[in-house]
């Protein structure tokens, strides 16, 4: 059998026979484990709870009282259905001009209107996912390379490396300073790059940061642009989580600060700048494969748009998308509305963690924590944290996503997605982490002496007391998790 695979891996190519896609990861191991024994209230109790899946469901009732009030925008309704051969046709990969219209709106107003988009610069592709393969194609040769900020998307490594033949090089950032980009940290990461012999043709940032759940600020984007432009690289700014923002800091675009470069006559290659973005995590629709390219650069726009023939956007999901975005009193409401409950979430959940001592890195935006684990480590290193991972997809059973898989440099990180859910996961979620914790300290309280016996005594009689005020007010609502449920069980 070995040898049979052998020999059907040298019929193959190297893509096909490699791992290049990166499926052995943990962070998509952990959504087999899902996969195999997934949570249900009623129908499997006991299962893994999906926290690895970065979605926005906590807004789904406004799109769907939308499309109920709309029902025209659909070509396969009673009502929509005299536009259906032409929109069904329509081959035209530039795309429908009221899409690319509707986008590039959508666009300004998710940036507060504080930036404008041309929409004949807009480029479809089938999720961020094609975008980001396509802008690299469009910028790099194989064995050159990009910056990248760590920690990152463990994605990236598929979408913009597996195909392309393009290296990501990481910028390593520190959680001392909150993973803030710092010129030195660009320098020495560039100045690594050419000793290594590798040329570096562009810089990526996730602006909000996935998995930080932080936004880069107005004086650290400057910073960037100042530096790519010294090095004469390109930018591509990933900013596909811009609507997330749900509290201050305000989300800053790199549009804006290209525009701010310009009226205050700063030199400013914008042929050096691209901006990635979807509807996958702001509106929730990662079915839909909504990719968007903006590149301020002609050549790019153009050879982009020729290679999204391999990845277009459905003429159907188009014009569904057209008519709903154009509907500004309903983006208006979903915006705000959207950013209202992710901060309710993120309250409920930070505050639920830091009741058991469990800290998160202070964030504003995205659809997950950046939860810090380290003191449960049996030692700082990644294999302690791939141990406790395994306890807790395996035992615990959440899927969170440890550190390492997002090329974190210290050990006990882990992201953990909060929208996915609904209210009742949520606490169900919340409630397994925390009896988790509980019980760990129990089992490791150590008490170096006397003296310090009673404030190590009296410190987890105050938590426990703080757990169970806080699972007692679970209990009293009416989305409580019941007595029969694995949290109960989980105690013990």
């Amino acid at each position: 059998m070995m040898m049979m695979k052998n020999n059907n891996n040298n019929l193959l190519s190297k893509i096909a026979s490699g791992n290049g896609h990166g499926e052995e990861s943990p962070y998509f191991d952990g959504w087999k484990a899902y996969d195999s024994d997934p949570f249900h209230t009623t129908n499997n109790p006991h299962g893994v709870i999906q926290m690895g899946l970065a979605e926005n469901q906590l807004s789904f009732d406004l799109v769907r009282d939308w499309v109920k009030r709309n029902q025209s925008a659909s070509i396969c309704t009673i009502e929509g259905v005299d536009e259906f051969k032409d929109i069904a046709i329509f081959q035209d990969y530039h795309g429908l001009p009221e899409f690319r219209n509707a986008v590039a709106n959508f666009m300004e107003k998710v940036r507060g209107n504080k930036a404008s988009f041309d929409p004949n610069r807009i480029v479809m592709s089938g999720g961020a996912t094609g975008a980001h393969e396509t802008v690299a194609f469009c910028l790099a040769n194989p064995g050159e390379a990009f910056l990248v900020p760590i920690p990152y998307y463990p994605g990236f490594d598929r979408d913009l490396r597996w195909r392309t033949g393009v290296q990501l090089l990481p910028i390593h950032c520190e959680s001392s300073n909150g993973f803030k980009v710092t010129r030195e940290a660009m320098e020495k990461a560039y100045e690594k790059a050419q000793e290594d012999n590798i040329r570096v043709k562009g810089m990526l940032i996730t602006n909000p940061s996935n998995p930080l759940g932080t936004i880069l600020d107005r004086d650290t984007l400057r910073t960037i642009v100042r530096f790519i432009n010294e090095k004469n690289i390109h930018l591509i700014a990933d900013e596909i989580y811009a609507a997330t923002v749900f509290s201050k800091p305000s989300f800053v675009s790199i549009s804006e600060i290209i525009e701010e470069e310009e009226q205050n006559k700063i030199e400013c290659n914008k042929d050096l700048i691209h901006i990635i973005y979807s509807l996958s995590k702001d509106m929730g629709f990662p079915g839909f494969r909504v990719g968007i390219i903006y590149s301020y650069n002609d050549e790019v726009v153009n050879c982009a748009r020729k290679m999204s023939s391999f990845g277009l956007v459905s003429t159907q999901t188009q014009h569904l998308i057209a008519a709903m975005l154009s509907d500004d009193m309903f983006v208006n409401h979903f915006l705000s509305e959207s950013a209202r409950r992710l901060a309710i979430r993120h309250k409920l959940f930070t505050n639920g963690l830091s009741q058991v001592g469990i800290e998160c890195l202070q964030s504003n935006a995205g659809l997950f924590l950046w939860m810090d684990l380290h003191k449960l480590l049996k030692n700082q290193t990644n294999e302690a944290e791939m141990e406790l991972w395994r306890v807790i997809i395996h035992d615990v059973k959440l899927n969170v996503s440890p550190g390492s898989s997002f090329h974190c440099p210290e050990p006990g990180w882990f992201r953990v997605c909060i929208a996915n859910m609904d209210d009742h996961t949520m606490k169900v979620a919340l409630t397994r982490i925390r009896s988790f914790v509980m019980k760990n300290k129990e089992l490791t309280l150590v008490v170096p002496n006397k003296k310090k016996c009673w404030q190590s005594d009296l410190k987890l009689r105050l938590s426990l007391s703080r757990s169970r005020r806080f699972e007692h007010d679970f209990m009293m609502s009416p989305h409580s998790p019941m007595p029969h449920s694995p949290l109960v069980q989980a105690r013990n």
